[in-house]
């Protein structure tokens, strides 16, 4: 009976794994006292081998949850990593603190932005990262209980060296899965590139619509050149019928005063006395020499206006030379003060010389029209006053024509210089003098610039290039 109950133990060893443990080759020592000590051999075997079993069916569940844990330490360690390389690839700055402001994570962004090392940052407090008062107290109302999530708001941060950046920070607490609050998250980005960025976006935004304001008006001046051309053509025809008729007709006017007064010396009939003296002819003949002249200066006041309208359709028709800028705006302005009235006064400051090139009977034409607008703005009863200043600055000869009227509405301002555009009476202007006389400057490589003076009145600067080799 010893002998069998030897043999099955042999027969239970053999199968047991070779790797098995040294608590579980020990954990057969019980089995087998169990069995000889037990009444009948068969019934303690079985147990033994159902305790071996167990044994290895534990040993296999031991090793599944083995392999289960390194794969699981393998995702923790691989989530572990992408989450390192996100928050070192971050370009905002990132904070995580405790409910007590002490800083518990934070990544590479705010190292380089503050200059210090994690080490110094880790387990400080996050007020010691704002510089003023506002910004730490932000915080604080953050760091406390019921605080709202803050987006989006500026604050000042220490750098490098003592000085302070805004940077634009938002901050929402930190809870549990059970929902208690355990700190704060802090994200923020440094806004003094953005606003450069800005800035650099809105001037060229700007240039943008200058340029297109720009291509817009040039392509309104050729479309009016063209039209301007046919109507220039076909009024300087009569006008100059006009002009001719009237010339001839004052030259006729001599010869009729003559006859006249050698009738007048001769005796005449009583009738014809009668009728001359009801007709007035001695009236008539008096105001014919003034209703001559004055059909005269209004045809050739016509002709100018012609004349301008054609040099404007037609850019470079004219020839241009050296020429002194001063007299020609002084006798711009001697011509239009004829016929303004004595309230108006005119400033000359005008430095000697303004050597340009130019044609002068051009210019003095945008002169007399500058003149003559800031005359006609000036309200009734009220004494008017105009400054021309010049000066070289830059290569330029700038005359600024400076009144003291009521100025240009913001409305008013971007269309000045628009052909037709008036804000004088009906009857008082066509729009036309301001839009030639832009292309007239342009035609001689100047700018002709119109701005309203907060303080009242407007200013037109007028700047054309300085004659090259001229002093300055």
């Amino acid at each position: 009976m010893r002998k069998r109950r030897t043999s099955a133990a042999a027969t239970a060893a053999k199968r047991t794994p070779r790797h098995q443990s040294d608590a579980q080759r020990v954990s057969r020592k019980p089995a087998r006292i169990a069995e000889s000590q037990s009444p009948g051999g068969a019934v303690g075997t079985h147990a033994w081998v159902e305790v071996i079993r167990k044994m290895d069916e534990v040993y296999r569940q031991l090793l599944d949850y083995e392999v289960a844990l390194e794969q699981n330490n393998a995702a923790l360690q691989e989530s572990q990593l992408f989450i390192v390389s996100v928050l070192s690839s971050m370009s905002d700055v990132l904070i995580v603190c405790n409910p007590a402001g002490i800083i518990e994570e934070l990544n590479p962004s705010l190292l380089k932005l503050t200059g210090r090392s994690e080490s110094e940052l880790r387990g400080s407090s996050i007020l010691g990262l704002f510089a003023d008062g506002p910004s730490l107290e932000a915080i604080e109302k953050l760091l406390s209980a019921h605080a709202e999530p803050l987006s989006d708001c500026e604050l000042q941060m220490h750098t490098p060296g003592g000085q302070t950046v805004p940077v634009a920070l938002s901050c929402t607490p930190r809870f549990t899965s059970d929902g208690r609050r355990v700190g704060l998250v802090v994200t923020g980005r440094p806004i003094g590139e953005l606003r450069k960025a800005y800035s650099a976006l809105r001037q060229a935004h700007d240039a943008l619509q200058r340029t297109q304001q720009q291509l817009l008006h040039s392509e309104k001046m050729a479309s009016l050149g063209r039209l301007v051309a046919g109507v220039a053509h076909e009024l300087n025809n009569p006008i100059s019928f006009v002009l001719g008729n009237v010339v001839a007709l004052k030259k006729y006017l001599g010869r009729l005063e003559q006859y006249l007064d050698a009738v007048r010396r001769a005796p005449l009939p009583e009738p014809v006395g009668t009728l001359r003296t009801e007709l007035g002819i001695e009236r008539l003949m008096k105001d014919l020499p003034s209703l001559i002249d004055g059909t005269i200066e209004g045809a050739e006041r016509t002709r100018d206006v012609v004349e301008g309208l054609r040099r404007f359709s037609a850019p470079g028709a004219d020839a241009q030379q050296p020429i002194d800028l001063v007299p020609v705006v002084e006798r711009g302005v001697h011509w239009v003060t004829k016929a303004t009235p004595e309230t108006f006064q005119v400033v000359l400051e005008l430095p000697v010389p303004l050597p340009i090139i130019g044609n002068a009977d051009q210019l003095q034409q945008v002169v007399m029209n500058l003149v003559q607008n800031a005359a006609d703005a000036i309200p009734a009863g009220k004494p008017g006053r105009l400054t021309v200043t010049g000066r070289c600055e830059r290569g330029r000869a700038v005359v600024e024509f400076a009144d003291n009227g009521p100025g240009i509405t913001p409305d008013d301002l971007p269309k000045l210089f628009d052909p037709f555009f008036t804000t004088k009476p009906v009857g008082k202007g066509m729009g036309l003098g301001l839009a030639i006389s832009y292309g007239i400057v342009e035609q001689h490589g100047g700018t002709l610039v119109a701005a309203s003076v907060p303080a009242g009145g407007a200013v037109f600067t007028l700047a054309l290039p300085v004659r090259e080799g001229a002093r300055r």
